[in-house]
């Protein structure tokens, strides 16, 4: 079993993946403390200035949609806020952030104490009698777990004792409520879309070996999807996809926890249900309108609702632990690819805020949220993902003395190996190379991203072994300079594995990549471009079709290359058709902001 290196030992560098969690850091701080708190001070009787009444809504210092005082979800916002900040604080030590955080906290503390000491809810203690009595309800069991999550992660990376604390007395509530719904409602406790809260009690039980938190995972673990997998039955398929997806994680914390080699199953058959036996769009996505697509039926439900960003988020998640206990680089493929069409694909690189879904019908456009009348959902995921790629992308094998690199994104990570104290810069080369001069300079025939150098520094001599993930679009031999000399590159199980006695070493990798046709299961004849794990989007307004043989794409996309003065040296990842009856552009689907945009396209022969 592999572990991964902590947030704090790892700091992502400038590039690509960094702007997008600056834009992310900035939005968290940019959000007002009253406004974050708005609900839980209504809930617990606190009168903010200035809102006794309010005479004009839209002027009014108050977070609006989802975080409106009339929606039943309100509140949900700041346990991700909570979280987010968090996770900042652990791998920036982000000083400004903790400060906010803390401030947060302890007003919560208070709300909590206006409550009766225990309740610290966003919504109101009968919303649970609601679920009780069978009557309808908007998701309290979510809204509640996204508190509980906030706490809990502001105590595990930012060390707050006093999160904990109101967790704690928040919990004694949940053993009564359990109680009393055990006795008359059972089903009580598995409604109101209670999917993380197996997770997040046996995490909690981790942390504080407290049996309560024990007792409660148990209240939550007898869940029917598990039933339905461990039957060989398809459990998902038109189910609401982000209500099941969380499931997942609950039974791989209480594998983690207990041991227990029925819960490790659970999840392995969770996977094989939502992504093996069922395919994929070209995004990563699985599902349409919030609902899992049926298997291999991708095309039948193509449109403007594809791909919901928690899916996406709570799927990365998913294929996280299952690539901890195996080190199968199938999970860390997938989670590249997320990252790409989903992470950043979803995310506005302007202003921060996610789209909902990801549409994939052709002429589509993406519909952004808006900083402060929105906060779907996907608000909250959004930014929590910004947050995540530090504790991707390396991993640790302790048993063989192996460290894994996952995912390929500018970062230093700090770690120990033997007796050495050692420091590893990985860079994204962006240089030019050639068959004859690769990593010059000077050379300027061909251009890639795929380009990496990676700068090992050693407080004394040690011996390891360096794992580099093999992605699986990579196309010819991965060329491998260890300090300025070419050796023999020999990939086994996914991975390139250099043993040596480690000093003060560079070693540099270049994995060549190609552009991919990917149709569609039921649709053979519609088919999107990759290049590498990138979705590419071409430009127009509808499937005009593409004329050419799919199984040579670079015979009508000829790159487009452009030299800017931003991050890049230059454009990255920009194509123009040939010999098309209508040319038009391909550019990262990551890079489409307001465009109007078609990633399937005909074949035409």
């Amino acid at each position: 079993m592999l572990k991964k290196v902590k947030r704090e030992n790892v700091t992502v560098l400038p590039g690509l993946f960094r702007e997008r969690m600056n834009i992310n850091r900035n939005y968290l701080m940019e959000l007002d403390k009253q406004c974050l708190l708005q609900n839980f001070y209504l809930e617990s009787g606190v009168i903010m200035p200035g809102l006794q009444v309010v005479d004009n809504p839209e002027n009014a210092n108050l977070h609006w949609g989802w975080e409106a005082p009339t929606c039943q979800l309100r509140g949900h916002f700041l346990g991700h806020w909570l979280s987010a900040a968090a996770a900042y604080y652990a791998s920036e030590k982000d000083m400004e952030i903790k400060v906010k955080l803390d401030k947060i906290i302890s007003e919560l503390a208070m709300c909590q104490q206006l409550n009766g000491g225990e309740w610290i809810g966003s919504i109101p203690e009968k919303y649970f009698q609601k679920l009780a009595d069978n009557r309808y309800i908007w998701s309290p069991q979510y809204v509640m777990h996204k508190t509980i999550m906030g706490l809990t992660d502001a105590y595990k990376y930012a060390g707050s004792k006093q999160a904990l604390d109101i967790v704690d007395h928040l919990s004694d509530w949940y053993i009564r409520w359990t109680d009393k719904m055990q006795k008359i409602n059972p089903g009580a406790i598995y409604s109101g879309e209670q999917g993380g809260m197996l997770e997040i009690w046996a995490d909690l039980y981790s942390i504080t070996k407290d049996k309560k938190y024990m007792r409660l995972a148990e209240r939550y673990s007898d869940n029917g999807v598990f039933r339905a997998l461990s039957n060989g039955r398809d459990a998902l398929s038109n189910e609401h996809a982000n209500a099941s997806i969380p499931l997942s994680h609950g039974s791989a914390k209480m594998y983690e926890v207990t041991g227990d080699e029925k819960w490790r199953r659970y999840t392995e058959l969770f996977w094989k249900n939502a992504v093996t036996d069922r395919g994929t769009y070209c995004t990563g996505g699985q599902n349409a309108g919030e609902f899992w697509v049926p298997p291999f039926m991708q095309g039948q439900f193509l449109g403007i609702n594809n791909q919901e960003f928690c899916t996406v988020y709570n799927m990365v998640r998913t294929a996280s632990y299952l690539y901890e206990w195996t080190g199968n680089t199938v999970y860390a493929d997938y989670i590249e690819r997320c990252l790409y069409n989903g992470f950043l694909a979803q995310q506005n690189p302007v202003s921060g805020m996610p789209t909902y879904f990801l549409p994939l019908s052709a002429g589509s456009r993406k519909k952004w949220g808006s900083k402060r009348h929105d906060f779907w959902c996907c608000h909250g995921t959004m930014v929590q993902a910004q947050t995540l790629y530090p504790e991707l992308i390396y991993f640790e094998d302790m048993e063989n003395s192996r460290l894994l690199i996952c995912q390929y994104i500018p970062s230093r990570l700090y770690c120990r190996c033997g007796n050495a104290d050692v420091i590893i810069n990985q860079i994204s080369e962006m240089k030019g190379y050639s068959n004859q001069t690769f990593f010059d300079e000077r050379s300027c025939v061909n251009m890639s991203r795929w380009s990496f150098k990676f700068e090992i520094e050693c407080s004394r001599n040690a011996e390891f072994t360096l794992s580099f993930r093999v992605p699986y679009w990579v196309k010819g031999d991965v060329i491998l300079n260890i300090n300025g000399t070419r050796e023999k590159s020999v990939v086994l199980d996914g991975y390139l594995n250099i043993k040596r006695n480690w000093s003060n070493d560079t070693v540099d990798l270049f994995f060549p990549s190609g552009l991919t046709m990917e149709p569609l299961p039921d649709m053979p004849e519609l088919a999107a471009v990759t290049d590498g794990p990138v979705v590419l989007a071409g430009i127009t307004g509808s499937d005009i079709g593409i004329w050419g043989d799919y199984n040579e794409p670079k015979k009508f996309l000829y790159p487009q290359i452009e030299h800017t003065y931003g991050i890049y040296p230059w454009k990255q990842g920009c194509y123009v058709t040939r010999n098309q009856p209508e040319n038009f552009m391909f550019k990262p689907l990551y890079d489409v902001v307001d465009e109007t945009y078609t990633v399937y396209y005909t074949r035409k022969k």
